[in-house]
């Protein structure tokens, strides 16, 4: 898995090309954390639509508890503020339709959230939509070849 990652003010805008592996996910969200530090920002918009694979039940448990874990750890260690908002737009199979992963880390005081489609992401985040460097699928594709 790879990620693009743009910081724009307080918002970290994040694009996840590749195929999923617990092992990755779990290495990439911790690339996020830093830049999240890095940058001050308290909302995350992760585009992971161009993601392949699938998740199994207990890969999105511990994904879950995992993110939850190191958002806890990030805010003693490096000043990440506990409320940052996490939006993913993900596409089905890794968009689990019961949102198994989301709600383990939501009950682990983690402010997640899933979407299937990023209008519904700026809206929870109350971003408005930006044609920015980043802000659009065909500049992820763009990134990612670079």
């Amino acid at each position: 898995m790879l990620l693009q990652i743009h910081p724009e003010s307080d918002l970290l805008k994040v694009f996840a090309t590749g195929k999923f592996s617990l092992e990755d996910a779990k290495r990439t969200f911790l690339q996020m954390l830093e830049a999240i530090a890095l940058h001050r920002c308290t909302k995350v918009f992760l585009d992971g639509r161009k993601l392949t694979g699938n998740a199994e039940t207990m890969e999105r448990f511990y994904y879950g508890e995992f993110a939850a874990n190191m958002v806890m750890k990030a805010s003693i260690e490096k000043g990440v503020s506990v409320g940052t908002q996490f939006a993913y737009v993900l596409s089905e199979p890794l968009l689990d339709p019961n949102r198994f992963g989301e709600t383990v880390a939501v009950n682990r005081c983690m402010n997640v959230k899933t979407f299937r489609n990023p209008e519904e992401a700026h809206q929870w985040l109350k971003i408005a939509h930006a044609n920015t460097p980043g802000g659009g699928e065909e500049n992820a594709a763009a990134d990612s070849r670079g």
